[in-house]
């Protein structure tokens, strides 16, 4: 795990489920868990049960699935479903996140990192990229399926130097009815990051249409050149 994604789940930690501690147990499941360099079970809370689930047996790993779209788990019965850098892997991941609203509670909440850039690096295949409206799009998937999701807030992480993967982020909470029950935000307390919104808003906070790996003088310099490149071109053609 990268050091922004862990960065991500601390704030998502100490702004959401920290207001659970008190309730007794609180099941958090961790979707992708298999620990290949570090992981966030080491972090989490003593309060919390914690279930590691992946597709294959390693550290981390309490629930091994035969079906990567079944999860073992009764209805309404999750109160957190974590995934980090796990949704760009898997080949279908719109069928894991209605997966993922049939087995959390009403008020049950859904932390998303996935990267929106960063090197092609399969596990065993690597199919996705994230930008900011992807968030939104899965709610309005969980909507034509039934359920009644609301996108808590969602980021995209603005991370300089050796972390190149600028993570997509979001929160969201499977009835919306609840959503009052978290009034806290990261975003509200975070600095580094880009096309932000709460609340599925119409505002876009710290807007930008270039994404972070484009957004640097080697690209922006090889693209003036391609356009001058292209324009000779075609004046000769």
């Amino acid at each position: 795990m990268h050091s922004s994604a862990l960065e991500s789940f601390l704030d998502f930690q100490k702004t959401y489920l920290n207001s659970l501690k008190s309730k007794n147990s609180i099941k958090v499941a961790e979707i992708g868990s298999y620990n290949y360099n570090s992981g966030i079970k080491k972090n989490i809370l003593n309060e919390l049960e914690y279930i590691g689930v992946d597709i294959q047996k390693g550290p981390n790993v309490d629930i091994v699935l035969d079906n990567p779209y079944k999860f073992p788990f009764e209805d309404n019965s999750i109160d957190v479903i974590i995934s980090i850098s796990a949704f760009e892997h898997t080949e279908f991941f719109w069928l894991t996140y209605l997966e993922i609203l049939r087995v959390l509670k009403p008020d049950g909440l859904f932390f998303l990192n996935a990267p929106s850039n960063g090197k092609y690096h399969r596990y065993s295949t690597d199919n996705w990229r994230f930008y900011p409206d992807s968030s939104i799009s899965l709610a309005k998937w969980g909507k034509k399926n039934n359920y009644n999701p609301q996108v808590l807030e969602h980021y995209t992480n603005q991370v300089m130097g050796l972390d190149i993967w600028n993570d997509n982020v979001s929160v969201t909470i499977k009835d919306k009815i609840f959503k009052k029950k978290y009034l806290n935000r990261m975003i509200n307390n975070k600095k580094n990051f880009t096309n932000g919104r709460i609340d599925e808003s119409e505002t876009i906070i710290n807007y930008t249409q270039t994404q972070q790996d484009q957004n640097n003088w080697g690209w922006k310099l090889q693209y003036k050149l391609r356009k001058k490149i292209w324009k000779i071109k075609n004046f000769f053609k």
